[in-house]
C-alpha cells in the first residue's frame, strides 16, 4: 500500500502503523540527526530557543535541506520578512530551488512568494489543500516530493541586503523503497512583463518524457482597461502542434470562476476573491503594498489565481506544453490585450528532465 512508502496518506490510512522514520529539518536541527534538534543556547539558557533561524546573507545560496537516503517530503513551512531597510520586493529575491537524486539542474526554480500562490512581491493569505500561506506570510507546503536517492533544497539571497530572519522547516518520512510508478515534484516560473499581442502567453514548455500535470499558479497584472479574462488555456499534449488536445473557455472558467468574479455589492461592481481547496482567487488589489506608504494606491489591478489538478491531473507520455491567451472584452467586442503575466506550472514527471529557462534577473521579476 502507498501509505507505507510514505505516499497516499489521507484519513482512511490514518490508523495505519508503517516502518516509514519520521524526521525534520530546521534551524534548531539542521541535519535532520536523531535526537540532535534543539542543542543551541538562548538567552534563557541551553536548548530554550537557540537557533530558531538564520540570516541569508546578500548574494548567498544556503541548503537549507539535504538527505540522502530514500523518502518523502510530506510537508514544509517558511517565513520570512517581506522587506529590508535597503528595498522592497524580498518574495521575488529569493529563489527556492530543489534537486532530486544528485541531479545538477534544479527541478523546481521558483521565487519564495510565487511558489506560495504570493506574486507581486506582496502577501495574500491563501487557503488550498497543497498550498496554504497564513497570517503573518506563513507559507506551507503539502505537496508530497519522494526520492530515491537523495534530495537538496536550497535558497539563494538575490535581494540588495542581507535578511535576517528566515524560518523553515521540513518534515519529512524515510522509507525503504519508493514506487517505481512514482514521479518526481518540479515547478517552473517564467514571466512576461509586456506580452506580445496576439500570441498566446507560455505557461511551460520543452516538458520531455512521461507524468502528469497538477497546477497552475497566475500573477496577472492588467496594463488595458476593461475585462482582462476572456483567453483560453491551453494544454498540448503528445505531439499536439497547431492544435491542443484540452482548450479552455475562458480565463476565470479554468479557475472556477464565472462572469469576471463580479459581483454587486451596495450598489458597486466588485471583484469577488475566494480560496477553496483546489481552486481560487485569493488576490486583488490596484494598491502596491510593497510601497503604500511612499505612492499610495498608485497601481495597477493585480489578480493571484491558482489551479490544482489534484482530482483531474493532466497526464502525458512524451510531452506537454501549456499556454493561456490574453483576450479582453469591452462590453461589445473581443479584443487582443497586452498585461504583465507570471505563472508557476507544478508538475511531476519521470527523469531525467529538461533544463528550465535562464531564470530572469531580479529587476526583471519586480512587479511593473
Amino acid at each position: 500500500m502507498l501509505h507505507q512508502q510514505g505516499l497516499g496518506f489521507d484519513l482512511s490510512s490514518a490508523p495505519m502503523m508503517t516502518n516509514g522514520k519520521t524526521r525534520s529539518i530546521s534551524a534548531e536541527n539542521p541535519k535532520g540527526e536523531v535526537g540532535a534538534g534543539g542543542k543551541e543556547a538562548s538567552n534563557l539558557g541551553v536548548a530554550r530557543k537557540g537557533r530558531p533561524c538564520i540570516t541569508l546573507n546578500q548574494g548567498e545560496t544556503v541548503t537549507l535541506a539535504e538527505i540522502n537516503s530514500t523518502g518523502v517530503i510530506q510537508n514544509f513551512w517558511i517565513t520570512v520578512t517581506d522587506r529590508t531597510e535597503k528595498g522592497y520586493f524580498v518574495l521575488r529575491d529569493l529563489v527556492l530551488r530543489m534537486y532530486w537524486d544528485g541531479e545538477e539542474e534544479p527541478s523546481v526554480e521558483v521565487p519564495l512568494g510565487d511558489f506560495f500562490c504570493n506574486g507581486f512581491g506582496a502577501r495574500s493569505n491563501v487557503n488550498s489543500l497543497p498550498i496554504a500561506v497564513n497570517p503573518t506570510g506563513g507559507m506551507n507546503c503539502y505537496f508530497p516530493m519522494p526520492f530515491r536517492k537523495s534530495a537538496k533544497i536550497t535558497i539563494e539571497n538575490q535581494h540588495a541586503a542581507d535578511i535576517h530572519g528566515f524560518f523553515y522547516q521540513f518534515n519529512y518520512t524515510l522509507v525503504d523503497q519508493i514506487p517505481d510508478e512514482a514521479a518526481y515534484f518540479h515547478a517552473q516560473w517564467r514571466r512576461e512583463n509586456i506580452t506580445t499581442e496576439a500570441k498566446d502567453y507560455t505557461i511551460l514548455d520543452n516538458v520531455k518524457g512521461k507524468g502528469h500535470y497538477i497546477g497552475t499558479y497566475l500573477a496577472w497584472a492588467a496594463l488595458e482597461r476593461y475585462w482582462w479574462g476572456e483567453g483560453e488555456i491551453k494544454f498540448f499534449l503528445d505531439g499536439d502542434d497547431e492544435w491542443p488536445t484540452l482548450c479552455g473557455t475562458g480565463t476565470e472558467d479554468y479557475f472556477g470562476g464565472a462572469w469576471c468574479f463580479y459581483e454587486k455589492r451596495d450598489g458597486k461592481i466588485v471583484e469577488a476573491t475566494y480560496n477553496t481547496p483546489y481552486l481560487g482567487y485569493p488576490y486583488y488589489s490596484k494598491t502596491d503594498t510593497t510601497r503604500t506608504e511612499i505612492f499610495g494606491e498608485d497601481g495597477v489591478p493585480m489578480h493571484g489565481l491558482y489551479r490544482w489538478h489534484l482530482m483531474d491531473p493532466i497526464r502525458f507520455e512524451n510531452d506537454l506544453r501549456v499556454t493561456i491567451q490574453q483576450i479582453g472584452h469591452n462590453s461589445r467586442d473581443l479584443f487582443e490585450r497586452t498585461d504583465d503575466v507570471s505563472s508557476v506550472a507544478y508538475w511531476y514527471q519521470a527523469e531525467p528532465h529538461a533544463p528550465f529557462p535562464a531564470l530572469q534577473p531580479p529587476e526583471r521579476r519586480w512587479p511593473r
